[in-house]
C-alpha cells in the first residue's frame, strides 16, 4: 500500500527512527506523539497527498490515517 508506505515514511523521518519500527497499527501514543506533532504531522501529510485532514479522536492508528487520506484521494 503506498499511502501506508509513505505515512509510515514521514513518520519515520519526523521521529528520527527506523521506518520498521512503525506499523499500520501503531498507535499515536506508543510512537509518543503529542498532540502538536501530531499538527505538524497532519500538515505534512496535507502536503504530501494534497488532501484536508483534520485531528478526530477517531483517529488513533497509523492505520486511521492512511484509511482518512485514501478516502480523500479516492
Amino acid at each position: 500500500n503506498m499511502v501506508l508506505e509513505k505515512v509510515i515514511e514521514l513518520l519515520a523521518e519526523y521521529k528520527e527512527c527506523d521506518s520498521s519500527e512503525i506499523k499500520a497499527d501503531s498507535t499515536f501514543d506508543e510512537l509518543e506523539l503529542d498532540s502538536l506533532d501530531t499538527v505538524d504531522l497532519l500538515m505534512s501529510f496535507e502536503d504530501e497527498f494534497n488532501v484536508q485532514l483534520e485531528m478526530s479522536e477517531e483517529i488513533k492508528t497509523v492505520a486511521d490515517i492512511v484509511a482518512v487520506i485514501e478516502k480523500q484521494l479516492a
